[in-house]
């Protein structure tokens, strides 16, 4: 009977420390993973894209993407549950036909950040190395994505869908006075454009230009 009690108190002794460890390796891949979403749409998105409609969708599935992982690495499950909880969020479906390839891409981002804070394992290191291991992966992750969005290596380029009525410079010889018309009416410096569509029942054409931001 005291040696049922002695085995007991170990077990639970062992389950105590066991969620103590799980809970501070939890703590701390949450933070790091909330550190760098919250640089990445706080001050690159927001900073370049000025919109906030889609911060709320960024930071959910950053975290239901973290937790998810996070779960599957540290619970043992079935392959029946696995595979029916992945069922079910393939079913979730997301319209992303008015998303911008811009927004798509940031989507990947956050989710991309959260999947690796919270699976990223280093073998026979110390808790602290690999925390500052991943922190390092996140932080080149945010560089290369703020250079590439900004001026430094390349200008940006801008484009803008216009309705043009002129129909009469789309003729080929006149695209130095297209260009030059466009600039005026729109207010930016055109160097490019391509015609989408025209519809000589109305005298218009759908243009898309290309312009160099500032």
């Amino acid at each position: 009977m005291v040696l049922l009690e002695i085995m007991t108190d170990d077990t639970a002794l062992h389950g105590v420390d066991a969620l103590q460890k799980i809970s501070g390796k939890f703590a701390w891949r949450l933070l790091i993973d909330f550190a760098s979403v919250f640089i990445l749409i706080r001050f690159i998105y927001y900073k370049i894209y000025k919109s906030t409609e889609l911060f709320f969708t960024f930071f959910i599935f950053n975290l239901v993407i973290f937790l998810i992982a996070f779960m599957l690495n540290k619970v043992d499950l079935s392959m029946g549950a696995a595979f029916g909880l992945f069922a079910v969020f393939s079913m979730l479906r997301y319209r992303t036909e008015d998303i911008s390839i811009k927004d798509m891409t940031y989507l990947f981002l956050v989710i991309a950040l959260g999947l690796m804070s919270a699976v990223t394992k280093i073998k026979d290191t110390s808790d602290a190395l690999e925390y500052l291991f991943l922190g390092g992966v996140n932080v080149t992750i945010l560089l290369i994505t703020y250079f590439l969005e900004s001026s430094t290596l390349m200008r940006k380029e801008g484009t803008k869908i216009v309705i043009y009525e002129n129909v009469e410079l789309i003729k080929e010889g006149r695209h130095n006075e297209l260009i030059a018309d466009l600039s005026l009416r729109t207010g930016v410096t055109v160097h490019r454009y391509s015609i989408q569509r025209v519809d000589f029942l109305r005298d218009s054409v759908q243009i898309k230009i290309h312009f160099y931001e500032k």
